[in-house]
């Protein structure tokens, strides 16, 4: 039986503006394929977008949305998720929305483990604004701020969503939607912060301004630079080098999670309890 997407989409905004073979189509379908599968009341879901090709997802679907300001996804997803602690907030932003002015509130979304899913689809570009490069453009490529090949080191989101204190780190590629599917099925599922990089494709403003002069060839580049975290931890340190593992990175089931920690402060102003001490928590500094 077909699955029927209608039901989770505003029609009315359809067809999507994004470019055709844009990889953020599939991307939206994964996510409510997982959303279907868990059962999830639309109306206990929010989706929270910022500015950015990414940033029309909220558009499209049928969920509580709000679509924020440039790089302040998880700034609003925030104080939703402590108003509505029993909702499921999912922010949807893009490599640079996340990870350029967006950086500094994603770094602290992982620090303070709250209970948010964050989809990073990282297409290696600002794509919206025609090819500036972002904090995940690879080196040498060219872009319209770097004509003569980007220069910048460049992020590795997952190895800084781990480092800053995020509870579940995932990466896969929309190039086996089946694959997205199962692991935003499981970020979702965790409690914490939950980091999810999907590598995407812009052929329109990286992939032909870069010999990729196809979807296809856009494609086959992600294929070629990514490999299952099994095969990664296999490798040797010099085989690994420009390749990204896939698959789920790091899950920590036991970290203490902010909204549970929050309704503890709220014990304190209610005259419930008297103090939050470091021992009321498992973790130690």
């Amino acid at each position: 039986m077909a699955f029927n997407y209608d039901k989770y989409l505003r029609l009315e905004k359809m067809p999507t503006l994004w470019c055709w073979g844009c990889g953020d189509g599939v991307i939206l379908k994964a996510f409510v394929r997982a959303v279907e599968k868990l059962g999830l009341n639309q109306d206990d879901v929010c989706v929270v977008s910022g500015i950015g090709c990414s940033g029309r997802f909220s558009s499209y679907v049928d969920f509580n949305t709000v679509h924020t300001t440039h790089g302040r996804t998880i700034a609003y997803a925030t104080g939703i998720k402590l108003a509505n602690p029993s909702k499921h907030v999912i922010c949807v932003a893009g490599d640079g929305d996340a990870l350029a002015i967006g950086g500094n509130h994603t770094i602290h979304g992982c620090r303070r483990n709250i209970d948010l899913t964050m989809i990073i689809i990282n297409n290696f570009i600002y794509g919206l604004t025609n090819s500036q490069t972002s904090p995940t453009t690879p080196k040498g490529m060219w872009t319209v701020s770097q004509k003569a090949g980007n220069i910048d080191p460049t992020f590795d989101t997952c190895k800084l969503a781990v480092a800053a204190g995020a509870s579940f780190v995932a990466r896969e590629s929309m190039l086996d939607p089946k694959k997205l599917e199962k692991a935003m099925i499981k970020a979702i599922q965790h409690k914490g912060f939950s980091m999810m990089e999907v590598l995407s494709n812009c052929h329109i403003n990286l992939g032909r301004k870069n010999k990729m002069v196809s979807a296809m060839e856009n494609l086959e580049w992600i294929d070629s630079i990514t490999v299952s975290k099994k095969k990664y931890d296999a490798m040797t340190p010099e085989e690994r080098l420009n390749l990204l593992p896939t698959g789920v990175l790091h899950e920590d089931k036991e970290a203490d999670e902010y909204c549970d920690m929050y309704a503890e402060i709220q014990k304190v102003h209610q005259g419930e309890r008297k103090v939050i001490t470091q021992d009321d928590f498992a973790k130690k500094i």
